[in-house]
């Protein structure tokens, strides 16, 4: 039986979305987290906060960072323990901590990194910059043993997930490919009832689904949201 890979959330700092971008009256506070893997064959972080060079994006958004040194000190490791990145995306609050990890190889979709590069896609000093060291995939791809990286574009044409393979299911690592909890949910039995043969109109849901189901979720984690995806009690894929 495989061991279970321990996963671990970590408090990055917070932002505040304003009410142009809620859909509402009202701004909204989202927290940014980002998640320590103990692999075996080393520690993954996957994702690595908020970071800072765009006096814009800080009035806009209002953020409070919580370094990633700390970050990590409270999970009990350092910096110098990563070793490998997983971005789900390159915006800005997502990679803010990578040139902090200048040598360790940062795994990204080459289509995202390529928009990172053409520039008005994140904040462009946190792209490249001294030791960035960059591993681009075209596509699905088992980058440790038991963990898979998988496309789930939307958010950006180039986002991806991490799935960590456990021995009751897998956690996904989703970032940002559904905004909460709630709407991963939704598409998930969007994707429920076509497959039940329920009459239309039914609501669309993102096709790679079908693939994260395959490795039969049991937790789903994002990026700006605290809530855990859970499937519902004798659900199957």
């Amino acid at each position: 039986m495989r061991k279970n890979t321990p996963v671990r959330r970590l408090d990055l700092g917070y932002f505040i979305r304003p009410a142009s971008e809620t859909g509402g009256s009202h701004p909204r506070v989202e927290p940014v987290l980002g998640y320590l893997v103990r692999h075996d064959q080393g520690l993954i972080l996957f994702d690595t906060g908020i970071g800072g060079g765009s006096p814009e994006a800080d009035a806009h958004y209002r953020p409070r960072r919580r370094a990633l040194p700390d970050a990590l000190s409270a999970a009990g490791v350092a910096l110098a323990d990563i070793s490998l990145v997983v971005n789900c995306h390159l915006h800005f609050d997502h990679c803010g901590g990578n040139p902090l990890l200048g040598g360790v190889p940062i795994l990204v979709q080459e289509a995202e990194l390529a928009a990172a590069r053409r520039g008005g896609h994140t904040i462009d000093g946190l792209v490249d910059f001294p030791g960035a060291t960059y591993e681009e995939l075209a596509g699905e791809a088992e980058v440790r043993l038991g963990v898979w990286i998988v496309p789930t574009p939307g958010h950006t044409a180039g986002h991806q997930s991490l799935v960590v393979r456990q021995n009751d299911g897998s956690v996904v690592l989703a970032g940002q490919a559904h905004d909460f909890a709630s709407e991963f949910a939704a598409d998930q039995l969007a994707r429920h009832a076509a497959l039940e043969g329920d009459e239309p109109p039914l609501p669309p849901y993102r096709p790679w689904l079908d693939r994260l189901t395959d490795f039969d979720p049991r937790r789903v984690l994002f990026a700006h949201d605290c809530s855990v995806w859970e499937p519902p009690h004798g659900a199957h894929g």
